[in-house]
């Protein structure tokens, strides 16, 4: 599989699904995985549709394995205390403080029941990576967000929740050196960390004391609709891709479209299977998922060109009476 990465790091990605792989994620994967499939000769459906079932289940196994570093570094921030409560004890010094590594937040999240089940299941640790961890132990303790924290009078689950987020933003997120770990640990995990990191900091904003170890994790999937969404959408985008082509072409109008970035060609190919195949997602809502993916995976002037390209395309189908819903307003015709 070849991997695309989003030409824009700043272009901001906003998720508001309540579970982990949501039409957003699906919509990226479909994006990477039909690049994908014409790179390497446009041959073998199923087995790309496959791999896209597989890619999304990895996403997931992403999303697990960063909530277990954070369980990864508490405890070995934990094992820290220990050592040196036991040579305090030893030499009469004073007690270590133990602010941090009682951190309810963490403990809570260390005693998750859906998390615990699915590194049982999947046989998911980061004990083969226990210097890794260590070297986080030592920029969380170096970092201000946790000096601050450890000097603050404030004792409540917001601030040990809190802190775990600053430090999630700070250490985890862009870390060059995680990265690598996890480039080893699977190659579809490059493309994936940026979107995964969003739904983490999410669920540590979601986590409640009042849950106990029965908190709520993003589950996969809520049932199988988005499953046969991606599914449905990835088939009519390769199958149809010539009738969707011809689409653009005849909108291009003065403009070479054999001269279209070919990422560009693949998003519009994409959207167009999406208003002809979901008749319950408006065309407003779908034009505005794929210009956002434009301005993520294509050149800086894509997002406008396509914006305007997939609006003229919906115009024709739907005066034509090839496309059976209203039209709506992009983002950018208001």
């Amino acid at each position: 599989m070849q991997h695309i990465t989003t030409k824009d790091k700043t272009q901001p990605l906003i998720f508001i699904s309540q579970r982990m792989i949501n039409r957003e994620l699906i919509r990226i994967k479909i994006v990477q995985l039909t690049y994908a499939y014409y790179q390497n000769g446009g041959k073998e459906l199923l087995k790309a549709e496959g791999e896209l079932l597989y890619s999304l289940s990895k996403s997931y196994s992403l999303y697990n394995h960063l909530l277990l570093l954070v369980v990864a570094i508490s405890k070995e921030m934990r094992h820290r205390v220990d050592v040196n409560e036991t040579r305090a004890k030893r030499e009469g010094t004073p007690m270590p403080p133990r602010k941090f590594v009682d951190n309810r937040f963490a403990l809570q999240l260390e005693e998750n029941q859906m998390l615990l089940d699915y590194a049982d299941q999947q046989k998911i640790t980061w004990n083969d990576d226990i210097e890794f961890v260590r070297k986080m132990c030592n920029l969380v303790e170096n970092s201000q967000i946790y000096q601050e924290y450890m000097a603050a009078e404030e004792d409540s689950y917001e601030a040990d929740r809190e802190v775990w987020r600053k430090l999630y933003k700070t250490i985890i997120q862009e870390n060059e050196d995680l990265d690598a770990i996890l480039e080893e640990k699977s190659l579809y995990w490059n493309d994936d960390k940026e979107v995964v990191d969003t739904f983490v900091l999410k669920t540590i904003k979601r986590f409640d004391p009042s849950n106990g170890r029965k908190q709520e994790l993003l589950p996969e999937y809520n049932d199988d609709e988005d499953r046969e969404f991606a599914c449905k959408l990835f088939r009519a985008s390769i199958l149809n891709a010539d009738q969707y082509q011809q689409y653009m072409s005849d909108a291009s109008r003065n403009w070479d479209f054999s001269r279209l970035a070919y990422m560009d060609v693949v998003i519009m190919q994409i959207a167009i299977a999406e208003m002809m195949t979901f008749p319950n997602i408006p065309i407003s809502v779908t034009i505005n998922e794929y210009v956002d993916l434009a301005k993520l995976y294509s050149t800086v002037k894509s997002g406008g060109y396509i914006n305007g390209m997939l609006d003229t395309i919906a115009r024709y189908l739907v005066e034509t009476g090839k496309l059976l819903k209203p039209i709506g307003e992009p983002r950018g015709k208001k």
